[in-house]
């Protein structure tokens, strides 16, 4: 048997490691929200349980203690049955977990933030050859309520957070969303004005859509329009920009429009709930860039003709090919120049500016 309990606190302290180092790079209203999170998966609380304000802000006092002791810290190794590995090497580590169904994550997030987490390894199959990994109640997280990530060319699905993520895109929709979120819950029988039937229909409608996450991975995975080591390249030398922003956007649009992403999926398996979902939830530059969806989907409600989400589809990729060819051209250029700050400049003035988006001289 393995020390399950030491596993986990090993895995929390580099979750509070990071957490302490990375805290600044949100405002002060996304830091509260993710520290919100925090808090109810520590608590065990249903999605739209909220905490008195008071006993939340104590809590939030003692782990801004915890992250001031430990903000010069290192990450740790992580020590199973006497061995210790590094905190990334994910498939050592889950060598000696597998076989007590538990399952490690590890990996790098917006800003290369560090995130970590530890679940049990509920269910494993395999989509399109890759193989998919359903895990149960995380035994350590950090800041990050991350419905699904790609590891070691593997998927994992966190349920749990899917779930919260999926309750606050709900709770926290935009204006200009709601009339897609409504569409969206309409197939499930359940009301966004209706705390109630949302929070019954919550699990059935979050188990439904965890194709959706899946597909997006997996189109991550499948998708080549991108050089997957340039973009690694982009968003190490130029983290807290708008440019990293922008790649991660345009990456994310080329996956789920790509012939294996999620939003291919939904429109081969007429998913019309996904469908709405994903319009709904369709914001920030994402939304800037691949405009043609939302004007579509307007459509598609009165005639449900597929093929104009097909058109916005294909119309969607071509135009963040035509924008990630440039960012490439650019920052590679800027790289033989050894003039970065330039190449971003320049990617902000050709791609950024006329989305009405970045800096002016």
């Amino acid at each position: 048997m393995i020390a399950v309990e030491e596993i986990a606190r090993q895995v929390l302290r580099n979750c509070s490691v990071s957490d302490s180092k990375y805290a600044g790079n949100y405002s002060v209203c996304g830091l509260a929200m993710r520290l919100r999170d925090l808090y109810k998966w520590e608590k065990g609380l249903e999605p739209w349980v909220e905490e008195e304000p008071p006993v939340l802000l104590e809590w939030i006092g003692r782990k801004e203690e915890e992250w001031d002791s430990l903000v010069d810290s290192d990450l740790e190794e992580i020590t199973i049955q006497g061995v210790s590995y590094r905190p990334f090497d994910v498939e050592m580590i889950n060598e000696r977990l597998e076989p007590h169904g538990l399952c490690y994550g590890a990996g790098f997030v917006h800003g290369l933030k560090p995130t970590f987490f530890l679940a049990p390894l509920e269910e494993k199959k395999k989509v399109d050859g890759i193989e998919i990994s359903i895990l149960g109640r995380e035994l350590a997280r950090d800041l990050l309520t991350l419905p699904a990530m790609t590891q070691e060319e593997s998927i994992l699905i966190r349920r749990e957070s899917a779930r919260l993520f999926l309750w606050n895109q709900i709770f926290f929709i935009k204006k200009s969303g709601r009339e897609a979120l409504r569409f969206a819950l309409e197939g499930y029988g359940a009301n966004d004005l209706d705390a109630v039937s949302l929070q019954r229909n919550l699990n059935r409608i979050c188990r439904d859509e965890l194709e959706t996450y899946i597909f997006h991975e997996l189109g991550e995975i499948r998708e080549t329009a991108f050089d997957r080591e340039v973009w690694r390249e982009i968003v190490s030398q130029l983290p807290h920009t708008l440019v990293e922003i922008l790649v991660r956007s345009l990456k994310d649009i080329l996956a789920d429009t790509g012939e294996h992403g999620c939003l291919s999926h939904i429109i081969r398996q007429r998913k019309t709930s996904s469908l709405a979902f994903y319009t709904a939830f369709l914001d920030g530059l994402k939304k800037e860039l691949f405009h043609d969806l939302p004007a579509a989907f307007n459509r598609f409600t009165g005639s449900e003709d597929w093929s104009l989400i097909e058109e916005a589809s294909v119309s969607g990729y071509r135009r963040a090919k035509k924008h990630a060819d440039t960012v490439i051209s650019l920052f590679l250029e800027g790289k033989e120049r050894g003039d970065l700050k330039r190449a971003e400049k320049e990617i902000e003035r050709q791609v950024l500016r006329p989305l009405g988006i970045g800096r002016s001289d």
